[in-house]
């Protein structure tokens, strides 16, 4: 029993996103929100940073947003009724004909072939048309419903892994505030500021025009890689000649990279440790600790435990960017450990690490597990025995999906 394979726009809707009038904004909630593209997306739902009160297109509860400007084809449920900017799609599917999270599943599956359809010299994007002409295999709703049913079991797993790392990191943040107190009470003269105790260093974009300069194996940090504490790749590599032709400079292992430019600064402040040698985008700085009073491990726990104080410190700049002035950085107070506290510190800190590359392995295993999921999901195979078993009324079910698929 083969599956039909149709396209998209035979048995769902696609609404393209427009941009509202930028006068129509605001960051405090008036109106719906505002979801523009990939910077807004979560694990499975997006978070708003803006609002607007005018919107041109609006997705509903459960439409699944695509993005259709690079970074091509990575999706999120509305879990609101939303207003989409250019940078998205929603997708609604049929519901006689087509089960909403079987769409998701797919395209999360398939997120690498829709993104080769992008078009474009300079940004690649994809329109309605591109969309609609996606290849979905089709199933019976029921047969839908199974796969959903098992893929959502596999992913729950996943989810609860996710959970454990975010306990994880916690831990050192919780111990960092038990053994120096909040930041917020430290007393100035048991702190130095940040600039006493640093070496500091920009980033920079090569030139896209030269292709050589993205032909190396030199990872070059952004936000995109920035969603965990220690970076040993990134998403994009530089070449050696980016490095010898531009102003580009190596971060050596050690150093602390925080983001300084960017909407998330809103209301998140991305702080990691280069586990490698690597460069950066001219949105962040990389800091290294220079002289013995503390080191990399101490330094990434106290930013992050001043988190809520170097958010308060971020405004905003043109086109509405939010931005963290480089001075205010330098001057934020950090605590002066003993040497002693500070060896006590290491010490729980490499338990931690340890504990983190247990989870990593984990998180390894389950990722392989479900990707062979869905591979067996979306080839038929997982439920070909569920199939057997309902055969009989798979071939009603199929004719009245072939008819449905007529008057489509």
């Amino acid at each position: 029993m083969d599956w039909l394979k149709v396209h998209l726009s035979k048995i769902a809707t696609v609404n393209m996103g427009q941009s509202p009038p930028t006068n129509s904004y605001n960051d405090v909630g008036k109106g719906l929100p505002l979801f523009q593209g990939k910077l807004e997306f979560g694990a499975i739902h997006p978070t708003p940073i803006k609002w607007c009160t005018e919107p041109r297109k609006i997705a509903q509860k459960n439409d699944i947003l695509m993005s259709v400007r690079a970074p091509i084809g990575q999706t999120n449920i509305a879990d609101q009724i939303c207003c989409i900017g250019g940078g998205l799609a929603a997708i609604r599917a049929k519901k006689e004909i087509a089960e909403q999270k079987y769409l998701y599943w797919l395209f999360k599956f398939i997120e690498p072939s829709i993104s080769d359809l992008g078009q474009g010299s300079a940004f690649k994007a994809i329109n309605r048309s591109h969309i609609e002409s996606i290849s979905i295999p089709l199933p019976t709703l029921s047969e839908q419903h199974r796969i959903v049913e098992i893929l959502d079991q596999a992913d729950a797993l996943r989810r609860k892994r996710l959970e454990a790392d975010q306990i994880i990191d916690r831990i050192l943040p919780s111990l960092f505030i038990k053994m120096f107190g909040d930041p917020a009470t430290w007393d100035v003269s048991n702190t130095k500021p940040l600039g006493e105790l640093i070496n500091i260093q920009g980033g920079g974009t090569p030139s896209n025009k030269n292709l050589k300069y993205w032909e190396g194996n030199t990872p070059w940090v952004s936000l995109k890689d920035m969603k965990q504490d220690i970076i040993y790749d990134s998403i994009e590599h530089i070449s050696d000649l980016a490095i010898k032709e531009t102003n580009l400079k190596y971060i050596e292992s050690g150093a602390i990279l925080i983001l300084v430019r960017g909407m998330i600064l809103a209301h998140t402040i991305p702080i990691a440790i280069a586990g490698t040698r690597l460069t950066i985008n001219e949105d962040m700085k990389a800091i290294s600790p220079k002289g013995k009073e503390i080191d990399s491990t101490y330094l990434q726990a106290a930013l992050k435990a001043s988190s809520k104080i170097i958010l308060a410190q971020v405004g905003t700049a043109g086109h509405g960017y939010r931005k963290l002035d480089t001075q205010s950085l330098l001057n934020l107070p950090i605590f002066i450990p003993s040497q002693q506290e500070l060896n006590r510190f290491q010490l729980s800190s490499s338990y931690s690490h340890q504990l983190r590359s247990k989870f990593a392995e984990v998180k390894i295993k389950l990722e392989i597990l479900f990707q062979t999921l869905q591979n067996r999901a979306f080839s038929g195979e997982l439920t070909a025995k569920w199939r057997e078993d309902h055969f009989k009324e798979l071939l009603q079910e199929m004719e009245h999906q072939a008819k449905l698929l007529d008057n489509n």
